[in-house]
Formats: C-alpha cells, sequence, structure tokens
C-alpha cells in the first residue's frame, strides 16, 4: 500500500475568473474544499467545469482570482505571483488517459518519477504499490495498447498517484468507459481515495457519477457556480430550477401561495392546493418541484393526466403524462401497468418550492 496522501489543508479559490477576448468562461467561482475529501465539479458541456480545474492544476492562469492550498499560494494575479503545476503537488487524470503507447505499463507509471530524478529503488518500490492499488501489478509488462479501456484508465490513475500528490484532478476520466465499467471505476476511485486519505476533485456531466463518488457537489452553469453541498442536499434541496433538472429529474409546475404557517407553505398547483415545507418566501407566485417517484397514482384522485407514453425499466414503469398543457413524469413500481391513451388521477405525495 502507498503512503497516505500528505495532508492538503484547505483549498482556497477566491473569485477565480476566466475570460477569453469578451467571453467569460468562468466567472468568480469562489469555494473552500476541505482536505481528504472527494468533490465533484459537475454541469453541462461549456459550463466552465474544466477550465476551473485547468486553473487549480496551474495549466491555464486565472484572468482573476487567488487560489490558495493549505498555506500555500499558487496564484494570486493581483499580486502577480504564480506557481508552476510541476510545483504544485497536484496530479491528474486527463479524459483522454494521455499514456504513452511506446512504453509498457511500468514506464508509463514510473515516467514522473523518472525524469524528478528518483532513486531506483526507490522508484520501482512506489511504482510497484502504484499499480498494485489499480489492481495491475501483472500487467506491468504489457503495452497499452494491449489494455482494455479500462485498463489504460487505471495506468493513468497510477500514474498521477505514484507522485503521492496532496491533490488528485480528474477531468471526465470515465467519459470514455462503457456503463459497466463505469460503475466499476467509480466504485475503485471511491476506495483509493479513501485508502490514501487523498484530496479529489473530480469534473463530470454525469449526475450519476456526481452523486454516487462525492462528499461534496458543486454545480455550475454558465460559468458560475449555481449550488455547493452534499449529495443528498443537492438532490433534496435545490436552489433554483437549474439545479433540480440537471441533478436528478424533476417535473417543474407553475404554482402560487396560498398561506404560509410556520411549518407548511399552502400552495396551489394544477388546481389543487398542496402543502410543502416552509421556506423563506417573498413572492405570490413561484415553482413546485416534484421529483416523478414522488407522484403516485390513485384512481380516487380528483387530479386526472392522460398516459402519453410507457418507458418500461425492469422493475419500473415510467409514465409520461399530459395534464393541463403540462408533461408529468411519474415513476411506478413495475407492477402498476397503465397503458397510452388512459387516464389516470395522481396525487403529489412531495415537493418543494423554488423561487422563479
Amino acid at each position: 500500500m502507498m503512503v497516505e496522501g500528505k495532508k492538503m489543508g484547505v483549498l482556497e479559490l477566491k473569485n477565480i475568473t476566466k475570460k477569453y477576448d469578451n467571453k467569460t468562461v468562468v466567472d468568480k467561482f469562489s469555494a473552500e474544499l476541505k482536505s481528504n475529501e472527494l468533490i465533484t465539479i459537475v454541469g453541462p458541456s461549456g459550463c466552465g467545469k474544466t477550465t476551473t480545474l485547468r486553473m487549480i492544476a496551474g495549466f491555464i492562469n486565472p484572468s482573476f482570482g487567488e487560489i490558495k492550498m493549505g498555506k500555500k499560494e499558487l496564484v494570486n494575479i493581483e499580486e502577480k505571483r504564480f506557481i508552476e503545476p510541476e510545483k504544485r503537488e497536484i496530479g491528474m487524470v486527463f479524459q483522454s488517459y494521455a499514456v504513452w503507447p511506446h512504453m509498457n505499463v511500468f514506464k508509463n507509471v514510473s515516467y514522473p518519477l523518472k525524469i524528478r530524478k528518483v532513486q531506483k529503488k526507490e522508484m520501482l518500490s512506489r511504482t510497484r504499490k502504484a499499480l498494485e492499488l489499480v489492481h495491475l501489478d501483472k500487467y506491468e509488462k504489457n503495452y497499452v495498447h494491449e489494455l482494455s479501456g479500462g485498463q489504460q484508465q487505471r495506468v493513468a490513475l497510477a500514474r498521477a498517484l505514484v507522485m503521492e500528490p496532496q491533490l488528485l484532478l480528474l477531468d471526465e476520466p470515465l467519459s470514455n468507459l462503457d456503463t459497466a465499467l463505469r460503475e466499476t471505476m467509480r466504485s475503485e476511485i471511491k476506495d483509493i481515495q479513501q485508502k490514501l486519505n487523498v484530496t479529489v476533485i473530480n469534473v463530470t456531466h454525469d449526475q450519476i457519477e456526481a452523486m454516487t463518488m462525492s462528499d461534496k457537489v458543486i454545480v455550475m452553469n454558465e460559468g458560475r457556480i449555481e449550488q455547493i453541498g452534499s449529495p443528498e442536499e443537492i438532490y433534496t434541496t435545490p436552489v433554483n430550477a437549474f439545479v433540480a433538472s440537471f441533478i436528478g429529474a424533476a417535473n417543474l409546475l407553475e404554482c402560487e401561495l396560498i398561506k404560509q404557517t410556520e411549518k407548511y407553505l399552502n400552495l396551489k398547483v394544477l388546481g389543487q392546493e398542496i402543502k410543502v415545507p416552509n421556506k423563506k418566501v417573498n413572492q405570490e407566485k413561484g415553482i413546485f418541484c416534484v421529483r416523478p417517484h414522488h407522484i403516485s397514482i390513485d384512481n380516487n384522485s380528483s387530479l386526472k393526466v392522460k398516459i402519453i407514453r410507457t418507458l418500461y425499466q425492469g422493475d419500473r414503469i415510467e409514465y409520461h403524462t399530459e395534464v393541463q398543457n403540462n408533461e408529468l413524469r411519474i415513476l411506478t413500481d413495475a407492477k402498476e401497468k397503465y397503458k397510452v391513451g388512459e387516464i389516470v388521477g395522481i396525487n403529489f405525495d412531495e415537493g418543494i418550492w423554488l423561487d422563479k
């Protein structure tokens, strides 16, 4: 087993901004990331998440802002401070893996130690421990073209870990893998992170990857942070409609505030009165957010919907329904079978208010 990652301390990013000509790609990104956590930055393509990662790594210089790792100031644009990437004690795994086809697995992984002129005995020991960690110790003499995509991904991971970095950056490392391999590698990366106690920042557009791997999730959109929180916080209490619809499926319906009590908001949604947990509301109209599995089919209900599409998912069925010019997605047990064109009653079992 490799030694535990060196304790990073808090990673502070203050107003990190990147502009290209008149286009702002990352806008005032500020966050404090604790040591030994797995943090995922998630968002749609072009939202600025990879640019943010590359600014942390030192491959791109911010247009404005500061980055500190523990007591070490990596970047301070105002004071013209910039530490070179190779001096930051940061490892990075790229989307393309960037492994060298003319080298075998051992040489790929040991290369960062070789160029830093680490003694041969230590290089041998650290490389073999890194290969054991990613389950490639039996493949050290193989060339990368002889390996599967998942194994190539492990080579890239081992090469980043062999330097025993304080911080490991992953740029969509699982996007080139098939579904089964992605699931395996999600678990393995989390296991490695916990074994080594290293801080990991992962970038992805895959919400499942973000939710299943992370201690903390940062949701980005159009260069800005929309929300930071645990996977549960992001899912159960999204701050706006974008987060609600990007992290998990969500039905978003116009609603009206009828009454506000100490514990509940009474809302009017599709002509029905519904109670949701209380929150600070300063407007009469908002958005009612309800997840598909929080809608139940109840033919005694006065609220009727028409089934327009069915999606069989094994143990579940997703129904797309139409009601008052709105489309609602409903997720039910596969035993509840209805046909396209049927009219059924529904109840909203849970939901939350979102400001417009």
